[in-house]
């Protein structure tokens, strides 16, 4: 499954950069994202199948803390990225004339490094964060990898604070990318109904079909662990929700983004030809 995971998402990211037909906004951004996702899934799946194989699970103090940063840095990204898509769709459906104006490769770049930025310093604030709690060298974490919000559960002694700082990060990562995404596909159904064809209708929001799907995958899952593991101690349920968007998640985006895409398809079946 990790290797599918990683030899599709580089598939993806070989297609954009060899096609010339690929090398738009949209393209661009999924290539990043499927960087973001081999990244993501790397970071925890490798030590697993290593915990397999050895039949231990323990980590070193050194190498929780690296996880956990690198983790929240890609998750936090993907958040950010798929952001970012959803305003470009909103920019080429609503407003196409202007659409390589306003998405010229400045911003694009722009928007890239910010989500790393944004998503890196996450990720030192947070380690930060459970580092002036307590010191969990020797502790027990419910999770088959150093899960944020378990290394956050264990290492902090104030309940009220661990959630208070649980609900901030849910809402900075969660909700505000969420209003955004909300906001662009609020204009761009409004921008669909106005099409007096119903095929133009149709064509135009089937572009943003793989999108929404991945939105509603990842958020669905990532999001509610936050909260569920806020309200509730199920270790059970809290393993079977990481497990989903840090292994499941990169595994369909690549199928997600090319089942229904033509040109991606295209470019990929140009890939296999000799």
């Amino acid at each position: 499954m990790y290797l599918i995971t990683v030899l599709r998402n580089l598939l993806i990211i070989l297609a954009v950069t060899s096609d010339s037909h690929l090398h738009t906004p949209m393209y661009f951004f999924l290539s990043i994202l499927s960087l973001d996702d081999i990244g993501f899934t790397s970071t925890t799946v490798p030590k697993i199948l290593l915990d397999i194989h050895t039949h231990s699970r323990a980590i070193s103090y050194v190498g929780c803390l690296i996880q956990f940063s690198v983790f929240l840095t890609f998750g936090c990204m993907d958040v950010l990225l798929l952001s970012v898509m959803a305003y470009d769709r909103f920019a080429a459906i609503c407003h196409p004339l202007n659409y390589p104006l306003i998405m010229n490769p400045r911003l694009c770049v722009f928007l890239i490094l910010l989500s790393f930025v944004t998503s890196f310093l996450d990720g030192q604030l947070q380690v930060w964060m459970a580092l002036q709690m307590t010191n969990f060298k020797e502790v027990e974490i419910p999770s088959f990898f150093c899960d944020p919000s378990q290394v956050l559960e264990v290492s902090c002694k104030h309940t009220l604070i661990n959630n208070l700082f649980k609900y901030i990060i849910a809402t900075i990562f969660g909700f505000l990318p969420i209003l955004v995404i909300l906001f662009s596909y609020y204009k761009i159904i409004s921008s669909v109904l106005r099409m007096s064809s119903s095929s133009g209708k149709y064509k135009t929001f089937s572009t943003c079909g793989s999108h929404r799907s991945a939105v509603c995958l990842f958020f669905g899952t990532s999001v509610g662990i936050y909260f569920e593991s806020a309200v509730s101690h199920s270790p059970r349920n809290s393993t079977v929700s990481s497990a989903m968007y840090t292994v499941v998640t990169p595994l369909l985006n690549p199928f997600l983004y090319s089942l229904r895409n033509n040109d991606l398809k295209s470019a990929l079946s140009r890939l296999y030809k000799p």
